[in-house]
């Protein structure tokens, strides 16, 4: 049986190294695999949950599209950059209109913890940087992968496996930027 990979380059511009990195994923995933790729800079939508959870705010195609792509993986890879030490708006906004109530947990009387209702699934996180790696981790306090990993995430069920930091990426050379290739084409090969 194929695994279902999703394949997500969250990066808001079109031409970037993080939808280089997501084709190399995709492009070497084995043939056992059956591999979806969603790029961000393509998606439209407004990024704002206006009223929060009172009122509910119709999804526009591209999250109906998002969510059942979500619901048909087994596992997630994300291609994330980093911007002022988090998520870029538009992907945070992605996460704030899908994972909502219903889909992504759901709250049950009597009890402080959700139900997780995209169990069953497995994520793996690859983060590109301007910054150095250890840096981001150690003296930045590693806000992305905290947040991504414990608030969502493995909120809503899905276990993150791995993260990966690729930096800094600003002055980095095209030849250390093939090795970055190289590195994700072998990670998708296992």
């Amino acid at each position: 049986m194929k695994k279902r990979i999703l394949v997500i380059d969250a990066n808001p511009k079109q031409a970037s190294f993080c939808d280089a990195l997501a084709k190399s994923h995709s492009q070497s995933c084995n043939s056992g695999s059956e591999v979806h790729t969603l790029s961000l800079s393509a998606m439209r939508f407004d990024p704002d949950l206006t009223n929060g959870y009172e009122i509910e705010q119709p999804l526009e195609a591209d999250l109906i599209d998002f969510q059942a792509q979500l619901q048909w993986a087994e596992h997630i890879v994300l291609f994330i950059p980093v911007w002022w030490g988090g998520l870029p708006a538009k992907f945070k906004g992605l996460i704030d209109r899908t994972f909502l109530p219903g889909f992504a947990f759901e709250y049950q009387p009597n009890k402080t913890i959700p139900d997780k209702l995209l169990k069953g699934r497995t994520a793996e996180i690859i983060l590109t940087l301007d910054t150095p790696a250890w840096y981001y981790r150690f003296i930045q306090g590693n806000p992305v992968q905290k947040q991504l990993k414990h608030t969502i995430l493995e909120f809503c069920g899905i276990k993150v496996i791995s993260t990966t930091y690729l930096g800094p990426i600003i002055k980095s050379s095209p030849e250390r930027r093939k090795k970055w290739l190289k590195q994700i084409a072998k990670k998708a090969m296992k």
